[in-house]
């Protein structure tokens, strides 16, 4: 089943048996008229999504100014691990659940299932801090190499056949990966291992799988780790980029930077995983488009939560702020915080028969 392209916000949600209430009464004030609540949703998870919760709760703190919303960015393993043995109401999440982890979302939130929405979708940048070359083009064998260790210096053969027109120095080539279990990481070795199977070995993981190189926690570790060294090149979602070096990667014959029109175009292409729960959609990326028009480095961030809650106040704060997410205010609160870009109609309506369908167990 394919889907039209989607883009935008992401963090977080649901939780099964949180210990937050939720409330009645209603005002017109902030809400336009809107049922108010109350209450505290505690998430974790994915460090690409942060710039975004904090678009997210600044503008639905203005509907809902007595609900609070937490997010600590620890990354998407453990976010996971903390939604699964409840220790937060949500998950944002860069992977979607495995089967082992499927099987434990099952004890906690029970038959009825989990939603799994990929309401933030962001291209992957490779940044460098390389001074002198503001230009940088990598096909994905080189890319692979760099990796790997088997390119170890920046005027290598491999990338000068990339970069023809460039004045490339000696220096050594750090690469930097994530040290946490990250969703990006395993988006990035998704697409190392599809694109340049015979340079990149290793299955894909979220785990980094290789010694060598340097390790840096979370996505502001990675940034600072590649500001600080000059030869230095690693993965993170483009929006936190900055002034770094961001290089065009190959696609098709053509040298492609990172975008939001590109990432969205290539999960518009893309399909959903087969024999998930209704509400589980998660998504296999086309990571081998040749169409210079796509981007295939590219994450897709889930909102993970439990279809049935506790109670019924837990369950209208989740129904409540995931209704905010996936909006057209949501997606572009999203969107001026993080550089996302606003999810499509088509995903919009898939993920709003998630949200309609959250309910409470007791």
């Amino acid at each position: 089943m394919t889907l039209s392209a989607a883009f935008a916000s992401t963090l977080a949600l649901a939780a099964c048996g949180a210990s937050n209430e939720g409330g009645g009464g209603t005002s017109a004030d902030a809400s336009g008229g809107q049922e108010q609540l109350s209450g505290t949703l505690n998430g974790a998870g994915a460090s690409s999504q942060q710039a975004a919760v904090q678009g997210w709760v600044a503008g639905y703190n203005a509907q809902q100014p007595d609900v609070t919303v937490n997010y600590d960015p620890v990354g998407s393993g453990g976010g996971r691990e903390q939604f699964l043995s409840g220790g937060v109401d949500f998950a944002g999440s860069d992977s979607p659940l495995d089967e082992e982890e499927l099987t434990q979302a099952e004890e906690r939130c029970g038959t009825d299932g989990i939603f799994e929405l990929p309401n933030y979708i962001s291209a992957i940048a490779v940044v460098y801090n390389l001074p002198g070359v503001d230009d940088l083009n990598l096909s994905p064998a080189t890319l692979a190499g760099i990796f790997t260790g088997a390119i170890t210096t920046w005027d290598d053969a491999a990338i000068a056949a990339d970069n023809p027109d460039a004045t490339l120095p000696s220096t050594s080539i750090t690469p930097v990966h994530r040290a946490d279990d990250s969703g990006t990481t395993n988006n990035f070795t998704q697409y190392l291992s599809a694109t340049a199977p015979d340079v990149w070995t290793e299955e894909p993981d979220g785990e980094w799988p290789l010694e060598g190189g340097e390790a840096a926690n979370q996505t502001s570790g990675m940034i600072s780790a590649v500001q600080a060294g000059e030869g230095a090149i690693g993965y993170a979602d483009e929006s936190q980029a900055g002034d770094l070096g961001v290089a065009n990667i190959g696609v098709g014959g053509e040298f492609v930077a990172p975008s939001p029109e590109g990432a969205a175009a290539v999960v518009e292409g893309s399909e959903l995983q087969s024999g998930r729960g209704e509400y589980d959609f998660a998504y296999d990326i086309n990571r081998t488009t040749e169409n210079p028009d796509e981007y295939p480095i590219v994450l897709v961030s889930y909102h993970i939560g439990c279809i049935s809650y506790e109670d019924a106040a837990q369950a209208d704060l989740v129904k409540s702020f995931m209704s905010y997410v996936i909006s057209s205010e949501g997606q572009d609160a999203a969107a001026s915080a993080a550089g996302s870009s606003p999810i499509s109609d088509s995903l919009r309506e898939q993920a709003q028969t998630a949200v309609d369908a959250i309910t409470s167990g007791s």
